[in-house]
C-alpha cells in the first residue's frame, strides 16, 4: 500500500510553553507577552507548568506519534526562568515514557540567564539551543530590553559564551524588524563572527487594533475586521525580501556548506522538488501546535487566541485534539483559502502563500488574503532562482551544492561569460569539462 496523507504515520510538533508568556525581557515587538491576559495576567496566575501537566504532556506526546524519534521543543516566554532542576525532571520523565523511541530536545531562549550550570546540563543531555539575538549591539538593544528598559546585548553574549565553553550545539534566531532590516550584512557578519553556524531570520509584523478585544488582546488575527494598523516596529514586506537577498548574495559566494541559513535550506528543498518542510512554506499546516503552561493546546504558536484553542490535554488526549476536525480544517484552510493571485504565481511552489497569520492585505485585483510579505517573497525567490537551479542540478547529479561558489567566482572573474558560454567552451564552474557536459542543463 502506498503512503498517502490519510494513511501516513501520525507525526506532529508541539511548541511547549512551560512558563506560558512569562518572560524576563520586555521586547517591544513580542507578540506573546500580552497572552498573559488570557490567563488572568500578572501575578494572578501561576505560570510554571504543574507537575501533572508536564507528565501528561510528555507521556501523551510520545505515545501519540507513530515515529521512532520524538522532538520536544521548549519555548516561552522564557523557559530558563524555571531553572535547571525543572528540566532535569523533564529528561527523567522522557526516559520513563520513551518506550524505545529516541528523544530529542530543542530549547529556545533569550540567553540572558545562561551560565555554566545551564551549559553543563544542556551539553550532558544533548539539547539543541536556539539563542535569540538581533545583530550587533545597537541593533539588538533597539527592541530587546529587560523589564527596566535596560539593554541585554552583553548578557546574551555571555550566555552564548557559556554555551561555547560547554560545547552545547546552538543556533541563532534573529527577528527581522524595522531597525535591523536595512543592515543585512552587518547582521549576517556579526552572527558569523559570534560563532553561529545555523541561522534563522524570522520576519516581524503585527497589526495593532485601535481597541483591545474582550480578552485584552491588541495584536489581532488576519481576518479580524477591527480598525488596526501595522505596528511601527514591523519590517516592510519588500524590505524583508531585500534583506534575505543581500545575505544570500554573500552566503552563496562564500559560505555554502559552512553556514546554514534556514530560509536558504527550505528554498533548496523546493527547487529539488520537495514540499518545503518549514510550516510557513508547506502547502498545508496544522502539524505544529502550541501548548500553554496549564495544558491548553492551540492550533499554532501564532494563533493563541480563544477561537483557536483545541482543548486541554488533562481533559482530552493530545491525539484526539491533534486529529480533531477543528485542527484538520485549520491546516487545510492554508491551501483552500489561497487567492487566485497566489494560485497563478510562479513561486507558489516554494512560498505556498506563506504563514496564514500574515495574510491580511489584498491582491492587485482586490482579493482578500494576500500575504503581507508577498512583495518580499517574490523579490527574494526570483533573485535566488539561478543559483538555486544550479545547486539543485548539482544535488541531482550527486555533487555538492557548494560547487556553486566556484561557478559564481568564475563568472565574477569573467563578466563576459555571464551571458552564457558556448556549449564547447570550458564550464565556468572550473570542473575542466565542456559547458555542455557540465552545467549546461542547469543554466
Amino acid at each position: 500500500m502506498s503512503i498517502t496523507r490519510e494513511n501516513a504515520p501520525l507525526a506532529f510538533h508541539v511548541m511547549a510553553k512551560p512558563t506560558g508568556p512569562l518572560c524576563n525581557l520586555d521586547c517591544s515587538y513580542c507578540f506573546y507577552l500580552e497572552k498573559e491576559n488570557l490567563y488572568g495576567g500578572g501575578k494572578k496566575s501561576k505560570w510554571a507548568m504543574p507537575d501533572d501537566v508536564v507528565e501528561a504532556y510528555i507521556r501523551q506526546y510520545i505515545e501519540a506519534q507513530d515515529v521512532p524519534e520524538i522532538h520536544f521543543a521548549w519555548q516561552g516566554g522564557e523557559p530558563t526562568l524555571l531553572g535547571v532542576d525543572f528540566f532535569r525532571s523533564v529528561v527523567a520523565l522522557q526516559r520513563k515514557y520513551a518506550n524505545g523511541k529516541t528523544i530529542h530536545n530543542a530549547f529556545q531562549t533569550n540567553g540572558v540567564l545562561l551560565d555554566d550550570a545551564w551549559g553543563s546540563f544542556l551539553h550532558e543531555n544533548e539539547f539543541l539551543v536556539g539563542v535569540s539575538v538581533d545583530g550587533p549591539r545597537d541593533l539588538h538593544d533597539k527592541y530587546r530590553v529587560d523589564k527596566g528598559g535596560n539593554p541585554t546585548f552583553d548578557k546574551v553574549m555571555r550566555g552564548m559564551e557559556a554555551l561555547k565553553r560547554n560545547q552545547v550545539e546552538f543556533n541563532t534566531l534573529t527577528c527581522v524588524q524595522r531597525s535591523n532590516s536595512t543592515r543585512p550584512l552587518d547582521v549576517y557578519r556579526f552572527l558569523k563572527d559570534a560563532g553561529s553556524g545555523f541561522m534563522q531570520f524570522i520576519p516581524i509584523v503585527e497589526r495593532i487594533s485601535a481597541a483591545p478585544t474582550e480578552d485584552g488582546l491588541t495584536l489581532i488575527l488576519p481576518g479580524d475586521e477591527s480598525k488596526a494598523k501595522v505596528a511601527p516596529w514591523s519590517v516592510d514586506g519588500l524590505q524583508y525580501g531585500k534583506f534575505l537577498a543581500a545575505i544570500f548574495d554573500e552566503w552563496v559566494r562564500n559560505d555554502v556548506g559552512r553556514v546554514f541559513v534556514q530560509m536558504f535550506d527550505i528554498a533548496l528543498e523546493a527547487w529539488v522538488g520537495m514540499d518545503p518542510t518549514l510550516c510557513v512554506f508547506a502547502p498545508t499546516c496544522g502539524k505544529a501546535m502550541a501548548l500553554e503552561h496549564n495544558g491548553d493546546l492551540y492550533s499554532c504558536d501564532h494563533f493563541v487566541y480563544p477561537e483557536h484553542k483545541l482543548g486541554n490535554i488533562v481533559e482530552h488526549t493530545m491525539k484526539d485534539l491533534v486529529t480533531s476536525a477543528q485542527q484538520q480544517k485549520f491546516g487545510n484552510d492554508k491551501q483552500d483559502t489561497l487567492p487566485q493571485y497566489c494560485l497563478d504565481c510562479d513561486v507558489r511552489f516554494v512560498c505556498n502563500g506563506g504563514c496564514p497569520k500574515h495574510r491580511f492585505i489584498k491582491t492587485p485585483k482586490g482579493e482578500e488574503g494576500l500575504n503581507y510579505f508577498c512583495p518580499g517573497f517574490k523579490h527574494f525567490f526570483h533573485h535566488i532562482a539561478p543559483e538555486m537551479r544550479y545547486m539543485a542540478h548539482e544535488l541531482h547529479n550527486q555533487r555538492p551544492p557548494s560547487n556553486v561558489m566556484n561557478y559564481l567566482r568564475a563568472l565574477d572573474q569573467h563578466p563576459a561569460q555571464k551571458s552564457r558560454p558556448g556549449p564547447n567552451d570550458p564550464c565556468p564552474c572550473g570542473s575542466g569539462k565542456k559547458y555542455k557536459k557540465c552545467c549546461w542543463g542547469n543554466a
